[in-house]
């Protein structure tokens, strides 16, 4: 006789290990993220250290929102293809709620450019 015994149970993972790290280190969205490196554009300046976060959060990866423990960690997480993608992700501007609205058909409707009227 092969097969499973009916009685076993299979504890099933609730959630995968990504979703569980995301709610355990709060990931900023993207379009907040955009608007970070709007600002750092302008302005460029230290980390005040914090001892609650790794490395003191002096490495942080601005595009991903990470902190790192030292510098060649933070270098290596640069070459990944996981932050190149972010990179390109965040080189053009994130959808708003506006563009969500304007998608669903709740915004102003676009009728195209006014035709001559006499």
């Amino acid at each position: 006789m092969g097969g499973k015994c009916p009685h076993r149970s299979v504890k099933k993972r609730r959630y995968s290990h990504k979703t569980h790290r995301r709610a355990k280190f709060l990931v900023n969205g993207d379009d907040m993220v955009y608007d970070s490196l709007n600002k750092a554009d302008e302005q460029t300046k230290p980390l005040p250290p914090d001892q609650d976060l790794p490395g003191m959060g002096q490495f942080y990866c601005l595009h991903c929102d990470r902190y790192f423990n030292n510098a060649a960690v933070r270098d290596d997480h640069f070459k990944t293809k996981r932050h190149r993608r972010r990179v390109k992700l965040l080189m053009e501007a994130p959808h708003t709620q506006l563009d969500a609205d304007l998608a669903a058909g709740m915004g102003m409707p676009d009728n195209g450019p006014k035709l001559m009227s006499f």
